[in-house]
């Protein structure tokens, strides 16, 4: 945190509920949004443009940046070059890389609070325990784990997906002796230089950690449970001359964010769908790893064993290089739990470690919420999405009026900047709010046959793809229902969320108006097949 966010965060917080001990129950807001990453900062900025001022953003940390913030293991950057992994609206000429480490990227959602006069909305230290809907007045009702009451006639819910640090299910595990760091809580204070270190899993945050600690590691073994796709990362230093030619010529930045958004746009048609340019990217990521990995036995283990784009794909220089250190070996042994010193494997041998790694994710909301949220006739959506997460356009569920999801299902890319995404879900939630106030609309609840209709169509093209195409991932639940993934370009995704149809929408206007229906429970999602 820079000086000046530390000081305001003290400042707030001085005169927060949680530091005299009295709860309050909050005036009614406009808008209350949940979370202070880059989809709460980037719906206020968008809200306040469009002419809404009254709003609150809970955050329940200390200072902003959501996952970028908590992410700061060694090693740490982002896989999507800076110049497309950044809002237009609010463009950053000085990157100072192509492929920006999380400090920097951290450092700019910092700087959009500063530049665009954030902070008088933030609360800190709000740490959201429920959501309930008053179905009398319209009003959303936030309790905080401090006792506060914040009510609002809208919530954006933008905590995003991945925000809850996830241990491994692994027997045994509660038992270790030594020290586990898990990747998102990663503790700088602790010193690797020397240890025997174990790294479980071998995914996104695992083949930047893993080329770090074996610099300073006495061993590193890393457990491997499925090969990932890796293709190389063209990571360049920004020259200050560019970086002086986007501060002055804004267009040039804008011209090369454009040119990077049609490159990985094509790229959907080699990882979405199995196609001709499917077999060629797997071309090139075995040529990738046939030239940085001499030894034809750990070529054979590191070779994935599924179709290019049902996981998802990495991008990394020096993963490679590191497992072929002295001091790195590969595990591909199944676990088989985790022991008081170490790692046992099913072959029966026990690793004996000082410390464990787990680069092993976060608990993703696929049939879930981060916390218990009731809507229309105490509908609980965490039971809505019991067997699969649905929503329309991925914003909007059914039963829970004025309450919009920021990177809900179905909103996913495999192959584009997630911020493209995110930024048409922000102009879609602002014209909806918009619409609410101008209107003076009690509820805004999406039909259910419209929601229907919507999901069926998705799972349809979601059958097509690689990610349905049989291996397991992230990206499904247990039974492979995928609530995570949308099945499209981000060119779709940004057309389908253009225009905000008002006639897909019980609006209810007045205090105390007849509310319509309760919608129907949602049967238990049927796996799509390809038709």
């Amino acid at each position: 945190m820079n000086k000046t966010t530390a000081g305001r965060s003290r400042a707030l917080n001085a005169q927060s509920p949680r530091a005299t001990g009295k709860p309050v129950v909050h005036p009614v807001v406009d808008t209350l949004i949940i979370g202070a990453g880059f989809a709460g900062l980037g719906s206020a900025i968008q809200l306040r443009k469009a002419g809404v001022h009254n709003i609150v953003i809970l955050e329940r940390a200390t200072e902003v940046g959501g996952t970028w913030r908590d992410n700061q293991y060694p090693g740490a950057a982002c896989d999507i070059p800076s110049n497309l992994y950044s809002f237009s609206f609010a463009p950053n000429p000085n990157w100072s890389r192509s492929y920006s480490g999380s400090r920097e990227i951290l450092g700019y959602i910092q700087s959009m609070v500063r530049d665009f006069g954030l902070e008088p909305l933030i609360r800190y230290q709000q740490n959201v325990t429920d959501v309930v809907l008053d179905e009398a007045e319209g009003i959303w009702t936030v309790h905080t784990d401090n006792g506060d009451t914040w009510r609002a006639r809208s919530l954006i819910m933008a905590s995003g997906p991945l925000a809850n640090a996830s241990l491994p299910k692994i027997q045994g595990i509660e038992e270790f002796k030594g020290k586990i760091i898990h990747s998102a809580r990663w503790d700088h204070d602790y010193d690797l230089t020397g240890k025997r270190v174990g790294v479980i899993g071998t995914g996104a945050s695992a083949i930047q950690i893993v080329p770090e600690i074996v610099k300073k590691a006495a061993k590193v073994r890393v457990f491997q449970r499925t090969a990932p796709w890796i293709m190389p990362r063209p990571d360049f230093t920004t020259s200050e001359l560019s970086k002086r030619v986007f501060s002055r010529f804004p267009g040039t930045q804008r011209a090369i964010r454009e040119a990077l958004y049609w490159t990985h746009e094509s790229m959907a048609l080699a990882v979405i769908w199995n196609s001709p340019l499917t077999r060629v990217g797997e071309r090139l990521g075995e040529a990738f790893l046939n030239s940085q990995v001499k030894d034809p036995w750990l070529r054979r283990q590191l070779k994935p064993d599924y179709k290019l784009g049902c996981k998802r794909i990495l991008v990394s220089n020096d993963y490679y290089p590191a497992l072929q250190a002295p001091n790195c070996e590969l595990i591909t042994w199944p676990i088989a739990r985790i022991s008081e010193s170490g790692v046992r494997t099913a072959e029966g041998v026990e690793h004996q470690f000082d410390v464990l790694v787990c680069a092993t994710g976060f608990d993703v909301p696929k049939c879930g919420t981060p916390y218990p949220v009731r809507g229309l006739s105490g509908r609980v959506l965490a039971e809505e999405w019991k067997t699969g997460a649905q929503a329309y356009k991925s914003i909007n569920v059914t039963g829970f009026p004025n309450l919009f999801i920021m990177f809900g299902p179905n909103s996913g890319p495999g192959h584009n900047s997630a911020l493209v995404y995110m930024e048409e879900q922000i102009a879609y939630a602002v014209k909806a709010i918009r619409t609410i106030l101008d209107r003076n609309i009690t509820w805004l609840d999406v039909k259910p046959k419209v929601q229907q209709a919507y999901n069926k169509a998705i799972q349809k093209r979601l059958a097509r793809t690689n990610w349905n195409s049989g291996c397991k991932s992230w990206y499904l639940t247990e039974d492979g229902f995928n609530a995570t993934m949308y099945p499209g370009f981000a060119t779709q995704y940004a057309s389908q969320m253009r225009e905000f149809d008002l006639a897909a929408y019980d609006a209810i206007r007045g205090v105390g108006a007849s509310k319509p229906p309760a919608p129907k429970r949602r049967r238990t999602p049927e796996k799509a097949t390809a038709a």
